[in-house]
């Protein structure tokens, strides 16, 4: 055995030590230091208190992780913004589920509802050596009149970085939690499509795992379809969450079938119904990234309603170096696991950070939507130390920023911009993106200035759908910073930007949004 993978097979260990699943508590998660100290609004869009029943919860034993909006900042202050990329698309789902079933929306993260959606963004060609492509677009905040709208738009290369193979083990919880038609069977489903992906140079293994653990199959081809849909079929719920062994085993597998230079990584299947034992959220973050060292990523699949721990499956995947999504439907399943395999299956760059640069002499105050346990300290962007998020082929990352335009500050405002010296330059911001190729230690930058031709009073198709989501992100998430945010202008914005939609997904968003305003 060598050095490396026992290395692995230590921080496997490790990571047992500190997830005992269990019972039904969660851990928060997130990039944001619990000591960053965030200033107080500014005052451009005035609080609101959102919707009545915006503090209803979805179940009292639903756990969420309710991160604070990043509140608008001065750009003469504070220039740069900075976060962590993010493409889980949990959130859109799971708003997807509890609005379907009449009940108030919880764990609404605006970044991941717009990151459900496929825009446009640019691809970049063939043979270049950067493996991302940076679109952006300004135009009117529809629901802040006066103020702009800035969309940027990240795109991964689509070419899979690796023909070596994958490496997958199925790590399943069969708890009695799990005895739910959404949940256990749901589940079963949705791993036999994954496994009609998978070819002969892939290999795959399962572990479930309730008051003990068991390994169900162990190194079976990728394409023994018939052995593995069987195994899944055959599923039952029952016990309780233990599966403290079940992880444990899970890298075990995973180490003993490591593929260099492949695609290695656990997926977890659960309702996150699990708790992190006398260990603290620290600690689990510490232990998940000391495991994804060796090599083997974990990426999570939420399941199930009433007592689904969305806190802590995020907060796992997150920091595992893998994605989080949530499956209420067989179609999200395909969605994610078929539609999305390479994207989600193969990382193209590591530890993907933005970093937004503002020009005072355009942009008085700006606000990041989202992305609000994804922020980071400005001085985190050029330390490779510091972990973020990580794209996989095809991904693409969108974030908006709402902006004051200079000179159009709120009356009575005692700033006046006189320390702020005009560059001479027109642009709004300049973008800059820095990561690191799979298993390299050193990050790459790249800077793509937004300029004063992005603004325009025609935006495109794209930018009218995404910034209609962002608008009923605000009121579902009942943001402060809503401004005058209307569900029926979203809806509409929305309606007329379907675009050619081929799977419905834009159709079936203008439908909920309807739903949503009859929940009001």
């Amino acid at each position: 055995m060598t050095r490396t993978m026992r290395q692995r097979i230590a921080a496997a260990a490790a990571i047992t030590a500190v997830l005992t699943l269990t019972a039904c508590s969660g851990t928060e998660g997130g990039a944001v230091d619990a000591g960053m100290a965030m200033p107080e609004p500014l005052g451009e869009v005035a609080p609101s208190e959102g919707p009545a029943w915006r503090n209803v919860p979805t179940d009292p034993q639903e756990e969420y992780d309710d991160a604070v909006e990043q509140p608008f900042q001065k750009v003469a202050t504070s220039p740069l913004s900075t976060f962590a990329a993010d493409v889980d698309t949990a959130s859109y789902s799971n708003l997807r589920r509890q609005v379907n079933d009449g009940v108030a929306p919880e764990g609404v993260r605006i970044e991941e509802l717009v990151n459900y959606f496929d825009y446009g963004h640019a691809a970049p060609a063939a043979g270049d050596e950067v493996p991302f492509a940076v679109t952006t677009e300004v135009a009117e905040a529809p629901w802040a009149p006066g103020h702009q709208l800035a969309m940027v738009g990240v795109r991964a290369t689509e070419a899979v970085p690796t023909s070596a193979g994958n490496n997958i083990v199925f790590l399943l919880d069969v708890s009695g939690s799990m005895d739910e038609p959404n949940k256990l069977p749901l589940l079963a489903e949705s791993f036999s499509l994954l496994a009609e992906n998978l070819g002969p140079d892939d290999v795959v293994s399962i572990v479930t795992y309730a008051g003990d653990n068991r390994v169900v199959l162990d190194s079976v081809r990728g394409d023994d379809r018939e052995t593995i849909t069987g195994a899944l079929e055959s599923l039952e719920a029952g016990g309780t969450t233990g599966g403290s062994a079940g992880l444990h085993t899970a890298y075990e597998l995973a180490e003993k079938n490591f593929v260099e230079g492949g695609n290695n990584r656990v997926i977890l299947g659960t309702d996150g119904d699990f708790n992190v034992g006398p260990s603290t959220p620290g600690q689990l973050v510490e232990q998940i990234e000391a495991a994804r060292q060796g090599g083997v990523y974990i990426s999570v699949l939420g399941f199930g309603m009433d007592n689904l721990k969305d806190n802590t499956m995020e907060s796992i995947a997150d920091h595992g170096n893998g994605n989080y999504a949530y499956i209420d439907t067989l179609d999200e399943a395909r969605k994610v696991l078929v539609d999305e395999f390479d994207s989600t299956m193969f990382v193209v760059a590591q530890d993907l950070k933005v970093q937004v640069e503002l020009n005072p002499a355009v942009v008085s105050r700006y606000r990041l939507i989202g992305y609000d346990n994804r922020r980071l300290e400005d001085e985190d962007f050029d330390d490779d130390t510091k972990d973020a998020g990580d794209v996989g082929a095809g991904h693409a990352v969108t974030a908006f920023y709402e902006l004051v335009p200079a000179g159009g500050a709120a009356a009575g405002d005692e700033l006046r911009y006189q320390d702020s010296v005009a560059s001479g330059s027109g642009d709004f911001m300049t973008v800059h993106v820095r990561w690191k190729e799979p298993g390299e230690k050193a990050s790459t930058e790249q800077e793509y200035p937004v300029t004063a031709g992005e603004l325009t009073d025609a935006p495109s198709e794209d930018f009218r759908f995404a910034s209609a989501v962002v608008e009923a992100g605000l009121i579902a998430r009942g943001s402060e910073y809503g401004g005058d945010a209307s569900l029926e202008r979203a809806r509409e914005r929305a309606a007329s930007s379907l675009g050619e939609d081929p799977y419905g997904l834009r159709a079936e968003f203008v439908d909920l949004v309807t739903k949503l305003d009859g929940l009001l």
